[in-house]
């Protein structure tokens, strides 16, 4: 029996796989392009390259799916330079393998295909139909201080994750490497980058990024933690994204003894579903932040896949049919299924101290 979106796996690990010989090449480049968009967050070359080289490979295999994308055009459209620059950094990107490539669709034709492909990233969401939730480049930041960054990919059919992929330039190939305290900065694509991939039901997997046909892939899984204590927390670098006062005591109350290991992007979600750390913890700032669908579909699903568990901070499972957000969630925290109970009291307990807190509900199955 063949496996359930089987093309669409093919379709999105190609087409991030792709994406990714342009983000590589901006990362080098000391000059990358950055704009700020109206709520002051950075987008660069890399930003729209990406998203328009990935929307016209899923518009040319399904055309008929509506896509959520970060970015969109309006600031190209009316910067002759800039737009110019993008194009030429992506007019001649293409797999090295012409069967692979001819899955895509080929390249970009002119500079209007490349606009109207990052504009179609335009769904508003929500809960019915086939809808692909893009980010170019998660972690535009860690991008630009030269960090972990990834390129995200999920399929969501009626409002539940289909299928997962998470390009990771920067983290190493070998699923056995422990995450270092100094993972999040001074890191380089040189010897790195992993391509992720879940389908639900069907197990998660990391394979070595490469330039042209898919590599091997093999099964990934969270690694059991049977003590708390040489656990690893992963968290996000900026503290504007995530509440490190209170994870660092949830860490305390959970006697996890290691520094947290902060890393921009869903690197977080890749690093810990293949057993390189164990804790993910992103706790809101604000109480009306509403997180984007784009920033965890697919590290949500990869998680699950490799046999964890992620829900909110009150214990539910991510709502990816809300529309653009996770408007009915807040915050998230994934571990191994085992101790994903025991974390979320930790959570409970330190944000209830806080004046924060509601009462968490039953676990969640994956």
């Amino acid at each position: 029996m063949s496996q359930a979106y089987a093309h669409e796996l093919q379709v999105a690990e190609l087409a991030v796989q792709r994406a990714t010989l342009l983000t590589k090449a901006v990362f080098h480049d000391k000059s990358k392009g950055t704009l700020s968009k109206d709520d002051h967050s950075p987008v660069t070359v890399a930003d729209f390259g990406a998203q328009a080289l990935i929307i016209q490979a899923l518009r040319k295999n399904f055309p008929h799916d509506e896509i959520v994308g970060e970015e969109e055009a309006t600031a190209l459209r009316a910067n002759d330079a800039l737009r110019a620059r993008i194009w030429t950094l992506l007019k001649d990107v293409r797999l090295e393998d012409a069967p692979s490539e001819a899955v895509l669709g080929g390249p970009l034709q002119n500079e209007m295909q490349m606009l109207d492909a990052i504009d179609a990233g335009n769904s508003a969401g929500g809960r019915r139909g086939r809808i692909w939730a893009l980010d170019p480049v998660d972690g535009t930041k860690g991008f630009l201080r030269g960090g972990q960054y990834a390129v995200c990919l999920a399929l969501i059919v009626q409002g539940d994750v289909k299928v997962g992929v998470l390009g990771c330039p920067n983290l190493p190939v070998d699923n056995d490497v422990p995450l270092s305290a100094d993972a999040g900065a001074d890191q380089t694509d040189e010897g790195h980058g992993v391509l992720f991939a879940a389908v639900q039901g069907f197990n998660a997997t990391s394979r070595p990024l490469g330039r042209g046909a898919l590599g091997p892939s093999q099964l990934i899984s969270m690694k059991p933690v049977s003590d708390l204590r040489h656990a690893t927390l992963c968290e996000s670098v900026e503290a504007g994204h995530s509440a490190h006062d209170e994870q660092s005591a949830i860490a305390q109350r959970l006697g996890i003894t290691r520094p947290s290991v902060r890393m921009d992007s869903q690197a977080k979600y890749a690093s810990i579903a293949r057993g390189a750390g164990d804790i993910y913890l992103r706790l809101p700032v604000r109480k009306d932040y509403e997180e984007k669908i784009w920033d965890h579909a697919a590290g949500d699903l990869i998680v699950r896949e490799a046999g964890g568990s992620v829900t909110d901070a009150n214990g539910h499972r991510l709502d990816f049919g809300q529309g653009r957000t996770l408007a009915s969630n807040q915050g998230v925290v994934a571990a191994p299924h085992a101790i994903h109970r025991e974390v979320l009291n930790a959570v409970e307990a330190i944000l209830a101290q806080k004046g924060g807190g509601t009462p968490v509900v039953p676990n969640m199955a994956r």
